[in-house]
Formats: C-alpha cells, sequence, structure tokens
C-alpha cells in the first residue's frame, strides 16, 4: 500500500526516538503539518505524519467507505517497519483508536492518545452528536457518507473547534477534510473495539473539557483502561493540534517524554 507520510528532521541533535503522528476521522497527515511536524521537530524530534489509507494522498481513497479499522492499523504497522527506530506513536481521534488496536500486537515506546474513542467504543458519542445535529447525523447515516456530520464551516467548528478559531484558517481547514470509512466508524462504535488488557506500551491521554464530541469521564475512563496519565484542557476544541490552545498540548506531551526519558 501506497501511504503518504510528511516528515520534518529537527535543524541538529536530534532525540533517538522518532514519533509517528496519526490523524482522525476525516483529516489526513496535513493536519499535523499545520503546528505539530514543525515544533516537536524544533525540539529535536524526527517528525512522521501518516494519512491511513483512503486519506490525504495515500491509495485507497476508492475503497475508503467500506475500510476496517484493522485496515487502518495495518497503515502504522507498515509505517513503523520502514522507520529506523520504534516511533513514539500520537493519535487524535480516530487515530487513537487506530493506536489502541495496534498496540494489541505491537509494543511501542511510548504514546499518546489526544481526544481519542474510548475502549468502551462510540456508542454515547454518536447519540450526543446525533442529538446536537440530528439533520446532519441522519443524512451521513442514510447516505453512508459521513462527510456531511462536518459538511459545512460551522458544523466543522461546532465539532472541533472553539469559537476563537479565525474564520481564514477554518475556511482553510474545511477545504481539505474529506469523506471518511463508514466501516471503521462501526468498527469503533461496536465491532472492534480496543483489548486494554493486551496492551502494555506507556501512555498519555489527553482531552478537553470542551471537546464536542468526547465527554470528560470518557477521556478518564480511557486513561484509566490502561493505567495512565491524563490530562484535561480548557478553551480548546477536539482538534487539540490544530485548535488555538494547541501548543499547551504539545507542551505537555513534551513534558511527559522527557519524564519517559524520550
Amino acid at each position: 500500500m501506497q501511504l503518504e507520510v510528511i516528515t520534518q528532521a529537527p535543524p541538529a541533535g536530534a532525540h533517538p526516538t522518532p514519533i509517528l503522528f496519526v490523524h482522525g476521522m476525516w483529516h489526513g497527515a496535513w493536519c499535523w503539518s499545520e503546528h505539530f511536524l514543525p515544533y516537536f521537530a524544533q525540539h529535536g524530534y524526527q517528525s512522521h505524519a501518516l494519512s491511513l489509507r483512503g486519506h490525504g494522498a495515500s491509495q485507497g481513497r476508492e475503497r475508503l467507505r467500506w475500510t476496517p479499522l484493522k485496515d487502518f492499523a495495518a497503515d502504522v504497522a507498515q509505517v513503523v517497519d520502514q522507520l529506523e527506530r520504534p516511533p513514539i506513536l500520537v493519535g487524535h481521534s480516530m487515530g487513537g483508536m487506530v493506536i489502541q488496536k495496534y498496540l494489541e500486537s505491537h509494543r511501542a515506546p511510548a504514546a499518546v492518545l489526544l481526544g481519542s474513542g474510548p475502549p468502551t467504543g462510540l456508542i454515547p458519542a454518536t447519540l450526543r452528536v446525533a442529538r446536537r445535529q440530528f439533520g446532519s447525523f441522519l443524512k451521513a447515516n442514510l447516505t453512508l457518507s459521513l462527510i456531511h456530520v462536518v459538511g459545512t464551516p460551522d458544523l466543522y467548528r461546532k465539532a472541533y473547534f472553539c469559537d476563537n478559531l479565525p474564520e481564514q484558517k477554518l475556511s482553510a481547514y474545511h477545504q481539505r477534510v474529506q469523506d471518511e470509512s463508514y466501516r471503521a466508524y462501526v468498527d469503533m462504535m461496536m465491532l472492534n473495539l480496543p483489548r486494554p488488557a493486551k496492551v502494555n506500551t506507556p501512555m498519555l491521554v489527553l482531552g478537553t473539557n470542551t471537546d464536542y464530541i468526547l465527554s470528560p469521564a470518557e477521556v478518564e475512563a480511557t486513561a484509566r483502561a490502561y493505567n495512565a496519565q491524563v490530562a484535561l484542557f480548557s478553551d480548546i476544541g477536539h482538534a487539540m493540534m490544530l485548535d488555538t490552545g494547541w501548543q499547551s498540548v504539545a507542551n505537555r506531551i513534551l513534558d511527559w517524554l522527557n519524564q519517559q526519558g524520550l
């Protein structure tokens, strides 16, 4: 499978362990290149961002609707195998679920979950979104095309950002969102949930008190399932790597990696 990987190298004196960033629903590797790739490279990490199959410039767009979650985990495995050293894994939203599935059968030096779906699944989050925007949710499920959930800039802002993100940035980001795998969405609700008992990788779980999709209780439950450190931010939306408060999130990750000796 030909997969898009965006890489940013540090100017000098790299940490020995690289980082691989995995995006969430409707996005691609591009969502990390705005802030996180240059920031972590500036702090000495060889930084890579993957576009899962069917996303960004990766192959598989024609089969995306029925791509299962396990295939996305296989994409992570493929990219990890191409790196010189096993990377730290950082996943946002669906990307966090993908990393959880990957870690059931692989080891990593460390993993960070940002606004990740919990191991118990996305049924509560789905009901929450359905209640708040029933029309677009119904259309997405009738057409099996999840893009309708974020189909306008206003819906995208509501789901992913706080009110203070500039309109110009919102418009630029929204132009790059795309449709998503309906099969993977069903997997994350109930068909192929993560199994924390199989995972022993050190983990940091981050969320936000103002997330439109996930509740703080779900973030904390994910941390308990993995015996992981947890932190909740305020005044930042679900897109913790793109919203205006992204730097505080990045700094928390850097502090934790330093604690882990990475």
